[in-house]
């Protein structure tokens, strides 16, 4: 069972050393990484450039104009040549040689069409210092209308759901990955997996988190992604998941 692990990346020299390097050390010896750059301006192409030979030719990836992140990842899955299909952000990176293996160990059961898991955020200055751990465990497909969904970087699915139900809606700013979860998990209900383990670490300051405003525009397309899936939610349902963020401060696994 081959693994296609993708990247975006724009300017992103910065942390993607950490990313390709924790998937360079995977124990799973059958993954092919792609990356996809949008034309950076710092030194990114020449990190990539550096750890290339390191892969033995799984490693592909290219540099050019996209029309955002979404457009981009979609780039990447068709670039995939691989059965099974996860997004790694270039800010993030397993922290476990034995992630993929995990993750390939529940895709033995034929019968199981995706999984997920957990992440933990860190802070940037300090990766060993634990500030929220985000728990997929009580996640369920009626949950969505609750603004809730399984960790996104953690989600791992066979390459030819992309095809069959379709890739990122780029006219999404924000949540496309959320609409994305919903068609998959909800409207075409594929069997999934949850495994209680932290499959990577996430820095903290993501686009979803960065301002009020973007807080804002993710409810926003969270109740569009819902309404396109025939989920009734509305804004103020959304506001009670921040009571939950909140809890989960206390949660922090090290």
């Amino acid at each position: 069972m081959k693994f296609s692990l993708v990247t975006v990346t724009f300017n992103s020299g910065r942390t993607l050393r950490d990313t390709i390097q924790s998937v360079l050390i995977q124990t799973y010896p059958a993954i092919e990484y792609i990356i996809v750059d949008g034309l950076s301006k710092d030194n990114t192409i020449d990190v990539i450039k550096e750890y290339e030979p390191l892969f033995d030719g799984r490693m592909k990836w290219i540099s050019e104009k996209d029309k955002g992140l979404y457009d981009a990842m979609n780039k990447g899955i068709r670039m995939a040549t691989g059965d099974i299909v996860g997004i790694i952000n270039s800010d993030d990176f397993y922290h476990r040689r034995d992630t993929i293996s995990r993750i390939a160990e529940a895709f033995r059961n034929k019968e199981i069409q995706a999984v997920y898991g957990d992440v933990r955020f860190v802070n940037p200055g300090n990766l060993d210092k634990t500030v929220r751990y985000y728990s997929s465990a009580n996640f369920s497909p009626g949950r969505f209308r609750y603004g809730f969904m399984p960790a996104h970087p953690t989600f791992f699915t066979y390459r030819k759901y992309f095809e069959e139900f379709g890739y990122y809606k780029t006219d999404y700013h924000i949540a496309a990955d959320y609409e994305l979860l919903i068609r998959f998990l909800y409207t075409h209900q594929l069997k999934t997996e949850y495994l209680p383990l932290d499959f990577m670490k996430m820095r903290t300051g993501g686009a979803s988190t960065a301002s009020i405003k973007s807080n804002i525009l993710l409810n926003k397309e969270i109740v569009r992604a819902c309404s396109e899936n025939e989920i009734w939610t509305c804004m103020p349902l959304l506001f009670l998941k921040y009571f939950i963020k909140v809890f989960e401060l206390f949660l922090t696994k090290e």
